[in-house]
């Protein structure tokens, strides 16, 4: 169109046209390439606030993990599909950044104080129910956060679950409603049932049956298609005799473990709120009044009990135990940190009221020999080292895969040696072979049908493989006489199933219509159950549904009803009685139904709050 503009541009209009037409596109591109560069790191914005790739790749991590804890260790992770974790993993990051915002607008906080306590009680960061900082740090490290990451983390965790609380929270039930609850719930019902088992003596199959079925489906009957892969495996662990630490950079290494350990400090804090009904000027005189009455003798832990408002501390007389630097705020810990053993700061503003510390006990920092450290330095050295040998390895190998015509070469550079899979198909096999990346790569166009060696696979982070296809067996006809027991076992046993269920819904009809008598329809038979329960022992819960759905015999002395069951019986119910409860809920009984129902309520509630902020939102997923 450009082109045919410009052979035909004769005046000024057809030039200014062309001239628009360039800006337009220059800018229309120019804003491309910024939004592609700016958005090249996120995965998505939730109303222009940028959830990362980073973020992404953690949140798929912890279901990773979640998902093993849950399954047990040697479940395979890789048989999960990507796409469908990766999808979970962001709706979960978008719902939470939806609820964050929804926090942050309704501006819940909590106090920095109250953040304190938290982790100061945390049994998991303790140590002979002490708050131990080594303890604590090595707990975070292990979730991947700072101190001051962790702090932040905690504090959105309890705004937001202080959001989901206010509303789910704030569900009810009547009593009325909880009664008529449980008088479903508690309700019985008395019934027959009548099972019509596949008879297989009474069902002939011929040969041409079989037969018939048989060409019918051929493409089903078939032999997988397998195929038999070379392959070399680079292991890391292997690297670990091929390396040697220096006595040096053990030294080095030494050193900065041990800068990193420092004295911890006992306190104890009597905080004095600002709040709406207390000011500024109010709380600091109060906790000037409080300094007063310490330096008058008074004592620390009775003020603390009886003054301060941080209830977690406070029945502790205002003790919060021992802590390393970085765990308070900065204000609060340069003042700790300046104090003697037992001596009382003056009043300290924070961001939520006055400080009145009293610093109780030092604990010098626990400095362990470089002999007790060797062995762990030297390990971790040898880690770093081995790190790199091994990536480095990784890239020689696929270079070499990629440039050689089979394995043989790039097994006899780096000393590997080729091994031969079993046959195994598409479904995959034990071990190495169960892997999704491997499947993905043995039958891959390059690999299966081009013959050429796959990239390196990481099997996990330790272990990288490279393949070839040794041998590719299509999928052959599998010869009528092998199979015709099976198929004529097959269709005798679905055939059975058929003539079951069509003998029992003629006699359900015959039933209904008053045709055929209960004593007719073989009354010996019929296995009675009285005041049967919703989740009654011995009845499979599919005739449990079934009956609690049927409706109350009113006008005839039975309700009736048929249904198949998975193994493939054919049963008829016959319900006779509705019976509501013998004895009336007990008060506790009646307290105990309303939260049930409750906190059904509450998270009904609170899903389609959550629903609401999704429609609302704007979200760009890239």
């Amino acid at each position: 169109m450009l082109q045919n503009i410009r052979d035909n541009s004769t005046g000024w209009i057809s030039k200014t046209i062309i001239g628009l037409i360039v800006v337009l596109l220059s800018f229309t591109g120019f804003e491309a390439i910024l939004s592609s560069t700016s958005n090249s790191n996120n995965a998505a914005k939730v109303n222009g606030e940028e959830i990362t790739l980073d973020a992404l790749a953690e949140a798929k991590n912890l279901q990773r993990r979640q998902l093993i804890q849950q399954f047990g260790k040697d479940f395979d992770t890789n048989l999960i599909d990507d796409g469908l974790l990766t999808e979970a993993a962001l709706k979960g990051l978008i719902a939470r950044k939806l609820l964050e915002q929804a926090a942050d607008e309704s501006d819940f906080a909590f106090s920095s104080a109250s953040i304190d306590q938290f982790i100061l009680l945390a049994p998991e960061f303790q140590v002979d129910g002490q708050f131990n900082a080594d303890r604590f740090d090595q707990v975070i490290r292990q979730m991947g956060y700072t101190r001051l990451q962790f702090r932040q983390m905690i504090e959105q965790e309890m705004r937001t679950g202080q959001l989901r609380a206010g509303i789910s929270g704030s569900a009810f039930v009547t009593e009325q409603e909880a009664q008529a609850f449980a008088r479903l719930e508690r309700q019985t019902r008395d019934f027959a049932m009548l099972t019509l088992e596949p008879d297989l003596a009474q069902v002939s199959v011929s040969d041409d049956d079989v037969k018939a079925y048989y060409d019918e489906h051929a493409s089903e009957f078939m032999t997988p298609e397998q195929v038999v892969v070379e392959y070399i495996e680079l292991d890391k662990n292997a690297f670990f005799d091929q390396v040697e630490v220096d006595e040096a950079d053990l030294q080095d290494l030494y050193q900065a473990e041990i800068a990193n350990l420092a004295e911890q400090r006992r306190a104890a804090h009597i905080l004095i709120e600002v709040s709406g009904d207390v000011s500024d000027e109010q709380a600091h005189l109060q906790a000037q009044k409080i300094v007063e009455r310490l330096k008058a003798g008074e004592d620390f832990a009775t003020l603390a009990k009886e003054l301060s408002d941080d209830m977690g501390s406070a029945q502790q007389g205002g003790d919060l135990g021992f802590a390393a630097p970085g765990v308070y705020e900065p204000e609060f810990e340069e003042v700790l940190y300046a104090l003697e053993r037992d001596q009382v700061s003056e009043p300290l503003r924070s961001g939520y009221g006055w400080h009145v510390i009293k610093l109780l006990d030092v604990r010098p920092a626990d400095i362990p020999s470089f002999a007790s450290l060797k062995e762990k330095l030297t390990q971790n050295l040898k880690a770093q080292q081995v790190e790199q040998r091994f990536v480095e390895a990784v890239k020689d190998l696929e270079g070499l895969a990629y440039e050689s015509a089979d394995l043989q070469q790039p097994a006899s550079e780096l000393n590997l040696q080729v091994k031969v899979s079993e046959p195994f198909g598409r479904d995959g096999a034990e071990g190495v072979f169960a892997n999704r990346q491997v499947l993905e790569a043995a039958f891959s166009t390059e690999v299966l049908e081009e013959g050429a060696n796959s990239m390196a696979i990481e099997l996990d982070p330790e272990t990288s493989i490279v393949l070839r296809v040794k041998e590719h067996k299509r999928p052959e006809q599998i010869a009528f006489a092998d199979l015709s027991q099976d198929i004529r076992e097959q269709l005798i046993a679905q055939r059975a199933v058929e003539q079951a269920k069509a003998k029992g819904e003629a006699l359900l009809s015959s039933l209904k219509e008053g045709k055929t008598s209960v004593e007719q329809a073989q009354e010996t038979v019929w296995k009675v159950v009285e005041a049967a329960t919703r989740d009654q022992d011995g009845i499979d819960p599919q005739v449990l549904q079934a009956l609690f759905k049927m409706p109350k015999p009113e006008a005839r002395s039975a309700e009736f009803a048929g249904l198949n069951l998975s193994s493939g019986n054919y049963v008829l119910l016959r319900l006779t009685g509705v019976n509501d409860a013998a004895t009336p809920l007990s008060s506790e009984e009646l307290s105990q139904y309303q939260q049930i129902l409750a906190s059904r309520t509450g998270q009904v509630d609170f899903n389609a709050f959550m629903q609401q902020l999704e429609m609302d939102a704007k979200v760009q997923r890239y």
